[in-house]
């Protein structure tokens, strides 16, 4: 991999890296809250980073990346081989491992991830981007699969380490999706599904006969924790209140107010930068009047990033340089076009014939400069930011009127296209996050028809010279900030709330939780 990752770090104390000397105890059951709930544990469709915490727990990948160095290293798969084209990719499967229903993790289950996975559609973006030119997998012996495709796909051995193409067994890849989101999900991971309750909690139970864990992890047996139970809790007062009370021992999305606070006070705060596209707006290109680029260069210009930071975050929470997290292989640092100018914002709107109506709000052909600002129930201080983000806009004469949603809404949100800002971000660990983004064969969110920003993220994919990709990863991120197709605000900081008594939780390369070594004092 090109580039190195942040580490995980935490405030000091025992909770989120371990006592020093301490021996961990085997036991135990962990609450740990959640903000929201996407309706479905299939790891190949979830979306909402909640929901993807406990899917990550039941199913295994191919591969695992170094949080630290970026580095792929082995999991189920003891070692492959790549193609100099990038387009074979064979994996030698470790032998033992199963899948809880006491199928074997063989070649067979590989190919019918794979042959299934990118056929999902819409509900698993993520993952058709992952396969796009896939070809098929040839099962060559029980443990050796070997993967096709019909043009280079660089990307894709960091993709077999993420959760999006975690391995579900054969008789799951063969269900309807609706119904391997609620129950017909079956993984060869260290937890098992115990029970689901929509918008209140899923529990999770160990497997004891787990052996054929990461090897990045610090054991390689079953995991110590004998249940996880995710509780849906959305508002942060209330998960703070349950983490100081002992009612929960840990807190996904702790709030920026209490951070200082939870430290003082003897918790572990533990954090990392999340990898991938950071929080910011996809920029509805389609509609007017964001269909002008000067309008969209307008709005970037009249967002102050570090006020947004001072005055609703903390200092562990950066203002964007770049549409990459700084956190990302290829990332290129682009401050000068991301400066807070309402001036050149002004002179921006002027110039295209938007001019101040008596109440502020500028007015073009008689109708008012106002942008319609979608959000989803979940998304961290997102409100807070928002309504700041809204005075800022006021001030140069833009109206903002803001949405919420639930979370479950956000597919279909997304294929309507009755926004004009769409506030979120997208986790990966490698630069093709920006394909999953911008294409306009995928979700698209920008409504982006084809052009030279298509050519040059399908080129960067299809690149196996690391070189040569980071330079079209480099010019793609340079491309989309000339347009302004997207306005990023704030690189992504997973924040952690831990008791004291819980040690080694892991945040992963890009930034998911792992609880495999997880355990309780």
């Amino acid at each position: 991999m090109a580039g190195v990752l942040l580490t995980a770090c935490g405030s000091g104390g025992t909770g989120g890296a371990g006592a020093a000397g301490a021996v961990p105890k085997p036991g135990g059951r962990l609450t740990f809250a959640v903000t929201s709930d996407f309706g479905c544990l299939d790891p190949q469709q979830v979306s909402s980073i909640d929901s993807v915490y406990p899917a990550r727990q039941l199913v295994d990948s191919l591969t695992d990346q170094d949080p630290a160095t970026g580095k792929i290293v082995p999991w189920l798969a003891e070692r492959w081989e790549i193609s100099p084209d990038a387009t074979t990719f064979t994996f030698h499967l470790r032998p033992g491992a199963t899948f809880s229903d006491g199928s074997p993790v063989d070649a067979r289950a590989v190919k019918a991830n794979f042959d299934t996975a990118g056929k999902l559609g819409t509900i698993a973006a993520q993952a058709a981007s992952y396969l796009q030119g896939y070809r098929d997998t040839t099962i060559v012996d029980d443990l050796t699969a070997r993967v096709s495709f019909s043009r280079p796909a660089a990307q894709f051995l960091q993709a077999t380490s993420t959760h999006t193409l975690g391995l579900v067994s054969p008789a799951s890849t063969a269900k309807p999706p609706a119904e391997r989101c609620t129950s017909g999900i079956v993984g060869s991971g260290p937890f098992t599904l115990g029970s689901y309750q929509k918008n209140q909690s899923i529990t999770l139970n160990k497997r004891a006969d787990y052996r054929w864990g990461s090897t990045l992890w610090k054991q390689q047996g079953p995991a110590y924790l004998d249940q996880i139970v995710f509780q849906v809790i959305p508002e942060s007062g209330i998960r703070n209140g349950s983490l100081r009370s002992g009612a929960i021992d840990g807190d996904s999305a702790v709030a920026s107010q209490d951070e200082a606070s939870l430290r003082t006070d003897g918790f572990t705060l533990q954090y990392r930068s999340a990898p991938g596209l950071p929080y910011g707006f996809s920029v509805n290109t389609g509609r007017s009047p964001l269909d002008d680029t000067a309008v969209r260069r307008a709005v970037s210009r009249a967002i102050n990033r570090q006020e947004i930071v001072s005055t609703v975050l903390t200092p562990l929470t950066k203002p964007v340089t770049s549409p990459l997290a700084s956190s990302t292989p290829g990332y290129v640092n682009l401050a000068a076009d991301l400066v807070f100018a309402p001036d050149e914002a002004r002179k921006l709107l002027d110039d295209a014939g938007w001019r101040p109506g008596p109440d502020g709000i500028r007015v073009k052909d008689g109708n008012p400069l106002q942008l319609t600002v979608q959000y989803f129930t979940g998304q961290t201080s997102a409100k807070a930011i928002l309504e700041l983000i809204q005075q800022q806009l006021r001030a140069v004469g833009i109206a903002a009127a803001l949405h919420e949603e639930p979370v479950t809404n956000g597919g279909r949100v997304v294929q309507a296209k009755g926004y004009d800002l769409l506030w979120g971000h997208t986790k990966g660990a490698d630069p093709d996050v920006l394909r999953a983004q911008y294409s306009s064969t995928g979700l698209n969110f920008n409504n982006l028809r084809p052009g030279p920003l298509d050519d040059l993220l399908t080129r960067q994919a299809a690149t196996a010279d690391q070189n040569a990709r980071m330079a079209l990863v480099r010019q793609a991120q340079e491309l989309i900030l000339t347009n302004q197709y997207n306005v990023p605000v704030i690189e992504l900081t997973v924040i952690l709330g831990l008791s004291a008594k819980v040690h080694d939780v892991v945040l992963n390369a890009d930034a998911r939780l792992q609880f495999h070594d997880t355990w309780k004092s």
